[in-house]
């Protein structure tokens, strides 16, 4: 079990635009050859908006991006037609795949704080596809075929305990509160990458929420 924890993410974005970013993968001008990818993860951002801020029009291809929003309200625009306001507890997907253009904006009166996790395909091309569930209910996985990847969403009471999927690749991402896993304390940004899984459970010291990502 590799810990990441959330002050070495490589910073990133724009302050003077009220973008604030921290990458915990080698991203853009930051390029470390030791930290490309866990298992189908290429990038898991951790995005700050100040009002009025955003990211402007720009391309992706053959990249499934999920995006989880922490607090506010992200607006998302795309060439393929479709526009969505994506709150807390909903899943959004961007399956980029042969090129599609969008834009992520903070068009709400309070700062937005979202998670974008990148996502290799296992085959590169095919149509851009899209989609967005609303309010996933806890424990309720969302499968993403194209990457052989599944995330589970786990919020947690102080105390309660929650199995760590069995997987040659798994991905512990802490939102919010704390957790112990394998006697290690994770914290809201920290991050764990364990290799070959097993009988492994997380436990909430206080009230947590928790995403897993399940990797071949």
């Amino acid at each position: 079990m590799d810990v990441r924890r959330a002050d070495e993410r490589y910073p990133g974005g724009d302050r003077a635009a009220g973008i604030d970013s921290r990458h915990a993968f080698s991203f853009g001008a930051h390029y470390d050859p030791d930290n490309l990818r866990f298992g189908a993860m290429i990038a898991c951002n951790e995005e700050r908006l100040a009002p009025g801020a955003g990211f402007d029009e720009h391309p992706h291809s053959h990249t499934e991006i999920v995006t989880w929003v922490v607090e506010g309200e992200l607006t998302h625009r795309d060439t393929a037609g479709h526009e969505t306001k994506v709150r807390a507890g909903d899943v959004q997907r961007l399956s980029s795949a042969g090129g599609v253009r969008h834009v992520e904006r903070n068009d709400g009166d309070r700062p937005l704080t979202f998670l974008q996790m990148w996502l290799a395909p296992q085959e590169p091309g095919g149509d851009p596809a899209y989609e967005i569930v609303r309010g996933i209910a806890d424990s309720t996985p969302y499968a993403v075929p194209e990457a052989a990847a599944m995330l589970h969403v786990r919020r947690l009471a102080a105390g309660e305990r929650t199995a760590v999927p069995d997987g040659a690749h798994v991905y512990v991402h802490v939102v919010r509160g704390e957790v112990r896993l394998a006697g290690e304390a994770l914290g809201p940004g920290d991050a764990a990458r364990i290799t070959d899984a097993e009988d492994m459970d997380a436990v909430a010291v206080t009230r947590a929420e928790l995403l897993l990502w399940e990797m071949a």
